[in-house]
């Protein structure tokens, strides 16, 4: 049995390197990498269970068929068996000792390992709060890039690696998550389709029972009773009993009745019914829309004439002696406000150094709160992000040099260079990056002033989403690997443009890696000085 412990110990080993909890795995693609490896140790423990298993189960069916052939032999002739004193022997050998050693063989508990390994890595299991947050980006992603059930369940999306689809079961629980949100509209929707999927056929552990009880209940809470009661009837259908849906339809018939009574002509339902339905969310302002459709590319508002005015040129850093001889490749994203993109600007194997040295620090992103004046967690921006100072590390001490000599502004009174990795649907919502001037303490903690400038590269291509979005001005820029962006925040005279309101759309499909720089108005005195008028 010597072999059958050995696996214990080297299942153990697999999962033990992981030995650090993260939470908000959903916030985070590079951190979730790290649960398919766990997983997959799971899977190789899980295996060798199984073997362990077939290897107790293939002694005692030995055991039984070698028996088997010798009970057979003796109850023939038990007296002339037993005659042969060897027999005898064994008999009482067999009874006394074999068969005792058989049933603590029998008794054996061979998932030892096995659960003393799921034990060890529970702790590092994503939990409740990553389940919904996860479910949350799915239905983020339906509302942003217009995707109905249909696709998203199919897994029909634009620049997908790995193809994967989802169950009956599945849109049942996105359901469900939405309808603890109260968010009815999203429950009728993946209510309907888990619904659809079990019509057509697909086995399940769904039961068409419960997925009908939510839908029913999140369609009437949406204003569409006539709906609500034929779903309802369909439920009772299925089950008579249901005391939660008889209990309903006499309610919906009670209201139906009522609203007979006071005469309300039908067509005023109708059209109260298209309203109520029509509303899809909470907050969904005007700023939102236009959001939504930049991030899929709609509603752009740079005119052909404005084109012709955007260039690309070699940059030389206005006579950098570092870039006189080798220029830099830049070009115009946009006019006003003015973003221009660097080309090739950072190296792959930058970009490795710069993600090996954030990932152990990675910590779910946070935002300045105006009214505490502290950073904390906000459900509008899904990311992690780590800082990283110029002296952890020659590659980070020469990108900050790098945007220093490139933009002409100290860097020493900037922020640290700050990397973030997206999660699921990951998202950082319309914000500024200065201190407005209802924010008087924005960085008063820094004692820099606000914040003049931001530069942004792109450390990775995102196949689909994940595009830096400007609602007020109709801007889009999309993630491309090695380029960084750069824009001011901060008019000459120190006032804020507005115009740099700006969003990092829900990533689609892909792993979106980002790091920002933001350069601070101290120390720039000289380098960009001001002028009279307040919005120059």
């Amino acid at each position: 049995m010597a072999s059958n412990k050995m696996w214990y110990t080297v299942a153990l080993g697999f999962l033990l390197p992981f030995s650090y909890a993260h939470t908000d795995f959903f916030t985070s693609i590079g951190h979730m990498t790290d649960l398919i490896n766990t997983e997959k140790d799971l899977v190789i423990s899980l295996k060798d269970y199984i073997k362990a298993e077939e290897s107790k189960l293939e002694q005692i069916k030995k055991w039984a068929e070698k028996l088997d052939k010798l009970t057979d032999t003796a109850t023939k002739d038990p007296e002339g068996f037993l005659g042969h004193p060897v027999n005898a022997f064994k008999l009482m050998k067999r009874l006394n000792t074999e068969w005792g050693e058989l049933e603590s063989l029998v008794l054996k508990d061979m998932s030892d390992g096995f659960i003393s390994n799921m034990t060890i890595q529970r702790q590092f299991f994503p939990n409740d709060e990553d389940q919904t947050g996860a479910a949350k980006a799915l239905l983020r992603l339906q509302d942003t890039y217009n995707l109905d059930t249909d696709t998203l369940s199919r897994g029909n999306l634009p620049g997908v690696k790995h193809k994967s689809f989802l169950t009956a079961e599945d849109c049942f629980e996105l359901g469900k998550i939405a309808y603890t949100e109260a968010d009815y509209y999203h429950t009728e929707l993946w209510m309907e389709q888990a619904l659809k999927q079990l019509d057509e056929g697909e086995v399940s552990s769904a039961d068409k029972v419960y997925i009908l009880d939510y839908l029913s209940y999140a369609v009437y809470q949406q204003g569409d009773l006539s709906k609500a009661m034929m779903l309802t009837k369909r439920l009772l259908e299925l089950d008579p009993e249901h005391q939660r849906a008889n209990g309903n339809m006499k309610y919906f018939e009670y209201i139906m009745a009522k609203e007979k009574e006071a005469n309300k002509s039908s067509t005023d339902a109708e059209d109260q019914t298209e309203k109520e339905t029509e509303f899809k969310k909470k907050d969904y302002l005007p700023e939102r829309r236009k959001y939504e459709m930049l991030c899929r590319g709609e509603g752009l508002k740079m005119t052909p004439r404005r084109q012709k005015r955007l260039f690309c040129r070699y940059y030389d850093g206005n006579r950098n002696p570092r870039y006189i001889l080798g220029p830099v490749k830049q070009e115009d994203e946009w006019d006003k406000p003015r973003i221009v993109r660097f080309l090739d600007i950072i190296s792959d194997e930058e970009i490795e150094t710069v993600k090996e040295l954030a990932k152990p620090r990675l910590s779910r992103a946070t935002v300045h709160d105006p009214e505490t004046g502290k950073l904390t967690t906000a459900h509008y921006r899904v990311s992690k992000s780590a800082w990283l100072s110029g002296y952890e590390s020659p590659v980070v001490s020469r990108i900050n040099t790098r945007i220093q000599d490139l933009t002409g502004l100290d860097v020493s009174t900037a922020e640290e260079l700050q990397v973030a990795n997206y999660g699921v649907g990951g998202q950082y919502e319309p914000h500024f990056d200065f201190g407005r001037k209802d924010e008087p303490d924005a960085f008063k903690e820094l004692g820099t002033g606000n914040r003049i400038a931001t530069w942004l590269f792109y450390m990775s291509d995102v196949s689909a989403g994940g595009a830096t979005v400007f609602p007020e001005v109709g801007a889009s820029v999309w993630p491309k690997k090695g380029t960084a962006v750069f824009w001011y925040n901060l008019f000459p005279s120190g006032e804020g443009d507005y115009s740099t309101r700006h969003a990092a759309c829900p990533v689609l499909v892909g792993n979106k890696w980002v790091s920002n720089k933001w350069l601070h108005e101290r120390g720039q005195e000289f380098r960009r000085p001001c002028t009279l008028s307040e919005l120059e």
